[in-house]
C-alpha cells in the first residue's frame, strides 16, 4: 500500500521502509527548538533526569522570543536560565537579544529546518515547518528534556486528512482566512492526533506559513503533524541546510 509523505518521513526517520498509522515508533530528529517560555521548565527536567550533555549541539536551537526586549525582570530571569544553558553546553543555535526573529520564521531562514526534516518543539506552532515540507509538531517541556537528551522521541504515526483547495482565491483572501474556514468545517478537534496535509492551486505559496501555523487550532492534542503537499521544486530547491559554514 502507498505511503503519504508524513508515513514517508517517518519511516526514514525511524530506519523502516514503512510506518502504518497507529503504528508506535522511535524517530531520530533533525532539530529540537525551545523559547523563552519553554525553555527553562525543559533545562530543569534536563538536569534532573542527569543529562550530561545534549545529544548534538548543532541541532538544538534556542529562540528567546517571546519577551524580546524582557519586559520585566522575571522575564529576563528566564532568558538568563537559557542563555545559561547554551553556554554551558556549546549550543550553536542560541539567538540571543537583538540577533534573532520570530522562532519559527527564523529557523527555515536560517537553514535550520528543510524538507523532509522532522523536528519537534515546545511550542504549539512548530507546525508551521510544514510550510516548506518537514515534518513538525509541538510538544510539552518535558519531551523537549527528553529530546534534548537523546535526539529522538517517541510518536504514534497518524492518520492523514488531506486537503486539496481548488480555483483561484478572490481579493484580500489569504491563508489565514482559508485554515480558519477549514476548522470551522471540521471542528476545533476534527485533526486531533492527525496529519493535515494541503493541495491545490488555490494555496498561496507566500501564505503557507499563516494557513500552517494555525493548523494546531483543529487539534486539542496538538501531537499531530503536517505536511505539505505541491510545493513548486524551484521554491524546495533554495531551501538548503545551514552546515555552520557561513
Amino acid at each position: 500500500m502507498g505511503q503519504t509523505i508524513t508515513q514517508k518521513i517517518l519511516a526514514a526517520h525511524c530506519g523502516k521502509k514503512s510506518v502504518e498509522p497507529g503504528e508506535l515508533i522511535n524517530a531520530r530528529l533533525d532539530l529540537v527548538l525551545g523559547n523563552d517560555i519553554t525553555a527553562p521548565i525543559a533545562i530543569r527536567e534536563f538536569e534532573k533526569i542527569g543529562a550530561r550533555t545534549v545529544f548534538d549541539k548543532d541541532r538544538v536551537a534556542l529562540v528567546p522570543d517571546h519577551s524580546t526586549p524582557n519586559k520585566d525582570i522575571k522575564s529576563a530571569e528566564l532568558v538568563k536560565i537559557v542563555r545559561d544553558f547554551a553556554r554551558k553546553h556549546n549550543i550553536s543555535n542560541f539567538f540571543e537579544i537583538g540577533k534573532m526573529g520570530i522562532e519559527h520564521t527564523l529557523l527555515p531562514d536560517e537553514g535550520l529546518v528543510v524538507p523532509g526534516d522532522a523536528v519537534i518543539g515546545a511550542d504549539s506552532h512548530t507546525c508551521t515547518y510544514g510550510a516548506i515540507g518537514a515534518f513538525s509538531t509541538g510538544v510539552g517541556s518535558t519531551d523537549l528534556a527528553a529530546a534534548m537528551a537523546l535526539g529522538e522521541t517517541w510518536f504514534k504515526v497518524p492518520e492523514t486528512i488531506k486537503f486539496v483547495y481548488y480555483g483561484k482565491l478572490p481579493k484580500w483572501v489569504g491563508g489565514k482566512d482559508m485554515i480558519l474556514y477549514t476548522i470551522g468545517r471540521i471542528g476545533v478537534d476534527g485533526a486531533t492526533y492527525r496529519a493535515m496535509e494541503f493541495a491545490g492551486e488555490a494555496l498561496p505559496l507566500l501564505q503557507r506559513g499563516q494557513l500552517l501555523r494555525l493548523f494546531v487550532e483543529a487539534a486539542h492534542i496538538p501531537l499531530a503533524l503536517l505536511c505539505l503537499l505541491g510545493s513548486p521544486p524551484e521554491f524546495c530547491g533554495q531551501l538548503t541546510r545551514n552546515d555552520g559554514s557561513d
